[in-house]
């Protein structure tokens, strides 16, 4: 029984042997289709770390352009219960501890990213093998 060129017979009546002759045509498939998605996904998940990343860096400028403001207003004000110089140190440790709170908070999160892998399609590999295993086992 001959097919025409890229048409499979329909499984429930292909013999055994074109369905095993198939098989390597299947795979080569089967794992040309996952690269396709974990470079997809790898692909995404960059674009948004891309866009994420130059949106945190403008934020971060803004913010260091008002908190330059705020830091001139608190030692202004400081200034007229303390020594001009003793309103800036109070200001500068607690700038300080701000700082060390926000490198924390920064590092914990820089860690739950990682690593980059394209999880979701490595579990897709994982359920392809598991089936192909089991049928390979019937």
């Amino acid at each position: 029984m001959s097919h025409p060129t890229g048409s499979r017979p329909d499984p429930s009546s292909a013999s055994t042997g074109q369905l095993i002759g198939e098989l390597p045509e299947l795979v080569t498939r089967l794992v040309r289709d996952e690269v396709r998605l974990a470079q997809a996904e790898v692909k995404g998940k960059a674009k948004k770390l891309g866009i994420g990343a130059g949106l945190f860096g403008g934020a971060g400028l803004v913010a260091l352009l008002g908190l330059n403001a705020l830091i001139t207003a608190g030692i202004l004000g400081l200034a007229n219960v303390l020594p001009g110089y003793l309103a800036g140190i109070v200001v500068g440790v607690a700038l300080f501890l701000v700082a060390g709170v926000l490198a924390l908070l920064g590092k914990k999160d820089i860690a739950d990213a990682k690593p980059p892998l394209p999880t979701d399609t490595l579990e897709s590999i994982k359920a392809d093998v598991a089936t192909v295993k089991e049928s390979a086992a019937r």
